[in-house]
């Protein structure tokens, strides 16, 4: 058996060894294309692949588990086995990472009492119950005990959140009741403040750094740390930063190649490193997180490109051939190999196939819960997507005023099924106005949650729920008696497009493509206004015409020979007789506010 130690510097076999790392997220890339990342990440050079752990996908219902498909973890840690990597694991219940609610699964909202990322007993039975499932996978997979991975993550940058050392302690006792026997690390921001506050020092638990520039400054914060806590550990940055996610209606962030290379060169001069990311992959389905800025939320965009050595196809950029030349410079000995580079597809005009209105098969793709006053999301079951709250109200006077009180994250209010007012984080709660023409009259509200905050001082905010938190009012009451529809886009939906259409509603829209030879592709969504988009039933993610992306990523792997199917969930009444495919990522140019 190999063995991994952390003394003055990192052994493996007793012998010094540099952790040479790059983050791949097993969830953000499909399971035909690991090898692909991974063999990447191999051919640069590099000796070990790290990836952050998410609670929400693996237990996405409470008791309920998943550890299969695209979310095999042992399957993705045993490729990277297979192509030399070892591996670094952060199985921790948080993990930031621009992902949904930072990887918290929303099921704990309705827990009103409970304090996530503390030493709260409550919120610690969840995570036993989840380590519990967990590390039933990760522990045989250890190098002590014949596998690749070389050291585990405690808490994520919980240095940048709190100071419960009794949490952070909890945890680390639960990771050694669950049979971890290789090192346990810290990771957060390199100075004193975040160090002393997210670490356990005290339990010999070695402290990483997370940086992505100033290399020799950074190192030398945490070196005083060390030296602090009477501590002679070796350097790591276990995320160095090489470009930056990025959000809607904001410009795309980039970074220079050559500026890269010399800040990483700079870093494993003095220690190891794991670039974060290698490559980022795509936000599936509902899975983007959410900035916050203030009162301001600021989701981000399906895309994880990250601007990262790999793109978020997964194929070779500047930064990748930049950062090969400098470790050819420094490692002369270090073997590499050429990267593998996947080609794209591109297949223009394809007709629109059929067109519906949601509130022609709401009853068929929904299932409808009635209550008194309207529900939050996760009072209804729900965690991801949208949600309809349906009422009826009699004609008073031949002008009403109408206000939705307390919603999140995005709203469209209809008036027998005209869309009326769209309102959106602070606009919510604004009067609407709307004459009233019938005795009887239908109100709809489609309620969009747009992404939970991931990281900082909202994670425990009460926009974290999602859907219509108090309810809406006519005039100066609240109405009763709703009908609540969930459109989470997790089941199938059988959608009859030979139902109605109308104009200027949220509507479905299919077309079929007929492709001889599947490969990765760009769907161009340029034409179109907000939704989301299914691939032979796969949720690819969100567009948005506010940019600055303009398109979906489309993996070979969701597509097949003969006819495709696309459908289009938009809810703005903006659509296109016609959809394209296309070799290229399309953008939209956008000035720095």
């Amino acid at each position: 058996m190999k063995k991994f130690e952390i003394k003055e510097e990192f052994l493996l076999n007793g012998e010094p060894f540099k952790i040479l790392s790059g983050a791949v997220h097993y969830f953000r890339v499909l399971p035909e294309d690991w090898h692909h990342s991974l063999y990447n990440l191999k051919a640069l050079g590099f000796n070990t692949v790290e990836t952050y752990i998410p609670w929400n996908i693996h237990e996405p219902k409470e008791g309920q588990y998943d550890f299969s498909g695209r979310y095999d973890l042992k399957k993705f840690v045993q490729k990277a086995e297979e192509l030399g990597l070892y591996v670094i694991l952060r199985p921790t219940p948080y993990i930031c990472a621009e992902w949904e609610f930072g990887g918290l699964p929303a099921w704990l909202l309705p827990y009103k009492n409970m304090r996530i990322r503390s030493s709260d007993p409550a919120f610690l039975e969840k995570v036993t119950h989840y380590y519990e499932k967990l590390f039933e996978i990760i522990t045989p997979l250890q190098i002590d005990q014949g596998g690749p991975v070389l050291m585990m993550q405690v808490e994520n940058e919980y240095g940048s959140y709190g100071e419960d050392k009794e949490y952070l302690t909890a945890l680390y006792e639960l990771m050694l009741a669950q049979g971890v026997t290789v090192p346990i690390f810290t990771s957060d921001g390199a100075w004193r403040a975040t160090q002393e506050a997210g670490t356990l020092t005290e339990a010999d638990i070695f402290t990483t750094g997370n940086f992505g520039s100033r290399s020799k400054e950074n190192f030398k914060d945490l070196k005083d740390f060390h030296t602090e806590k009477g501590k002679n550990w070796p350097l790591m940055c276990m995320e160095f930063w090489d470009g930056w996610f990025n959000r809607w209606n904001d410009p795309i962030i980039k970074r220079d190649a050559q500026d890269l290379a010399h800040d990483v060169k700079e870093a494993i001069e003095l220690g190891s490193i794991n670039l974060y990311m290698f490559h980022g992959g795509t936000n599936f389905g509902f899975m983007n997180g959410c900035s916050a800025r203030g009162r301001i939320d600021l989701p981000q965009v399906t895309s994880y490109d990250y601007d990262a050595p790999l793109d978020e196809q997964g194929n070779p950029t500047e930064k990748y051939f930049a950062l090969q030349n400098m470790m050819k410079e420094l490692f002369p000995e270090v073997e590499q190999q050429e990267p593998l580079v996947k080609d794209s597809m591109e297949l223009t005009d394809i007709p629109l196939a059929g067109k519906v209105s949601l509130f022609s098969v709401l009853d068929d793709i929904a299932e409808k819960q009635t209550s008194k006053y309207p529900k939050t999301m996760e009072q209804l079951g729900q965690e991801y997507g949208y949600t309809l709250y349906r009422t009826s109200v009699q004609k008073q006077k031949d002008e009403e005023m109408y206000r939705v009180i307390d919603a999140r994250d995005r709203i469209q209010f209809f008036l027998n099924e005209q869309k009326i007012a769209t309102q959106y984080q602070e606009e919510i709660g604004e009067k609407i106005f709307t004459p009233l023409h019938e005795e009887s009259n239908q109100i709809d509200v489609l309620v969009e949650n747009m992404g939970r905050v991931n990281y900082g001082h909202k994670l425990l905010a009460d926009t974290q729920q999602k859907g219509i938190r108090t309810g809406v009012m006519s005039d100066l009451h609240f109405i009763l008696n709703w009908e609540q529809y969930s459109l989470d886009f997790t089941k199938p939906m059988a959608l009859d497009f030979d139902k109605e259409w109308a104009e200027n509603t949220p509507s479905f829209y299919r077309y079929t493509p007929t492709i001889e030879t599947p490969e990765d592709t760009f769907i161009n969504m340029e034409s179109f206004g907000k939704g989301i988009v299914l691939v032979n039933g796969f949720h690819i993610g969100r567009f948005w015409n506010v940019g600055p992306t303009l398109s979906l990523y489309v993996p070979k792997a969701l597509l097949k020979q003969g006819e495709n199917e696309i459908i289009v969930f938009e809810t703005e009444g903006v659509f296109s007789e016609k959809i394209s495919l296309e070799k290229e990522p399309k953008f939209k140019q956008m000035e720095e506010k």
